[in-house]
């Protein structure tokens, strides 16, 4: 094969940070509504705290030092065909297991996201004697991080799907299983649906689904009928009407008109932390975000190869495309078969539903309730993911065997 993975290192040219510095020292700050009696956040990121991060970005946030410290992950880069787009140049995180029975596992971020959220990951999925060990690749996707951008319009679910497919075969991964939530949950779920000779299992962490129908899932939809919703699952539906209600406008904009937002994030590194930071601090539990931990999310994004906008099309695009296999977009929430599924309830996901629900999303072989977390959970909880992936592929577990490594078992 022509192009064989290479190493990569993130290196930004020092023109671009010069860049960066001169157009946070040239910032102009909206006003701020003032009340004593509701939550600041309630109208979008406060002023002062977007004030306060673009001063720490432009006078003490050391992004060499960030550089460093992420050049320190198993990083390369290859090139990918896609029907009808080309060749692109992916950038990927490859954590090789020296366990022989070690398992692909395929990890997909989303927005706004990057291959950053693996990291905590990691070390825990090397394995031991009890718990099974699994190699990682971590993709930035393609209009992502260090991947190309894609320009052409239509590049949708199935080719995002197809570059993360495509790379695993390129690695020698013939059998894989996948993880993911945000866009991972749907870039995955169309990998099952596309490629489900190759894809075994999945593991989600932001669960969309419908409520169950007696024709498609009898025993899930007399559940849903007969039983009352617990605690969490009450609290759940607060928290998605929530998000319906006040935390979904970011989507409508950029499923529609993504050009719009993108000039303002393309050349304006404060309205990339604002609208970026918004979410990091509405969408998780409570997680004590340090500031360098917050710059180093937004500076991937400033810094990316495609640009900021670039990542945004994945709204339009994905709302925009075809079917694949019969299925519209909106259809991915239902079921999809031959890919074991485990799923984890986090109560700060943006979206929390019953288990009775996501029982219709394909043949479950673990559903596990988790008393905190929202919706970056690799990040944030990434204790509770790889439990739940050592519960699934360790021995005497549902997705025991399923994919057998290089070396077999």
């Amino acid at each position: 094969m022509a192009d064989q993975p290479k190493p990569y290192k993130i290196s930004v040219p020092n023109k671009s940070l010069q860049d960066l510095q001169q157009r946070l020292a040239l910032s102009k700050f909206p006003t701020q509504l003032e009340s004593s009696e509701q939550d600041p956040w309630d109208f979008g990121t406060p002023v002062t705290e977007v004030q306060r991060l673009a001063k720490y970005w432009k006078d003490g946030f050391d992004w060499r030092r960030a550089e460093a410290e992420l050049n320190e992950l198993p990083q390369y880069q290859t090139q990918i065909e896609v029907n009808g787009f080309g060749s692109l140049d992916i950038h990927y995180v490859h954590q090789i297991n020296t366990n022989k029975n070690a398992i692909p596992l395929l990890f997909s971020h989303g927005w706004p996201g990057s291959f950053i959220e693996v990291i905590k990951l990691l070390p825990m999925l090397k394995g031991d004697g009890d718990n099974p060990a699994f190699h990682v690749v971590a993709p930035s996707l393609p209009n992502f991080g260090f991947s190309s951008g894609v320009t052409r319009r239509g590049f949708g679910l199935a080719q995002y799907a197809e570059v993360l497919h495509k790379l695993m075969i390129k690695l020698g991964y013939d059998k894989y299983v996948t993880q993911g939530g945000d866009w991972g949950f749907w870039i995955t779920r169309t990998i099952g649906l596309l490629y489900p000779e190759h894809c075994q299992a999945s593991h989600i962490n932001m669960v969309l689904a419908n409520p169950p129908k007696f024709t498609d899932n009898p025993w899930a939809a007399l559940q849903h009928a007969l039983l009352p919703y617990n605690d969490r699952e009450k609290a759940g539906r607060e928290r998605s009407k929530w998000f319906e209600q006040e935390g979904f406008g970011y989507n409508q904009l950029q499923s529609t008109k993504p050009q719009t937002i993108g000039a303002a994030l393309e050349d304006s590194p404060v309205a990339l932390l604002a609208w970026i930071y918004e979410k990091l601090h509405d969408w998780t539990d409570s997680y004590p975000w340090t500031d360098d931990e917050i710059l180093t999310w937004i500076s991937i994004y400033w810094f990316s190869v495609a640009g900021p906008a670039a990542t945004v099309r994945i709204y339009y695009e994905a709302l925009h495309a075809g079917m694949i296999k019969g299925k519209s977009y909106k259809a991915l929430v239902g079921y999809v078969p031959h890919v074991k599924l485990g799923i984890a309830h986090l109560p700060r996901e943006i979206s929390v539903i019953p288990c009775s629900w996501a029982a219709g999303l394909g043949p479950i072989a673990r559903q596990s309730e988790h008393d905190h977390g929202g919706h970056f959970a690799a990040w944030e909880v990434p204790e509770f993911i790889t439990q739940d992936l050592q519960v699934m592929f360790s021995k005497n577990g549902p997705c025991y065997g399923i994919v057998i490594g290089k070396d077999g078992y």
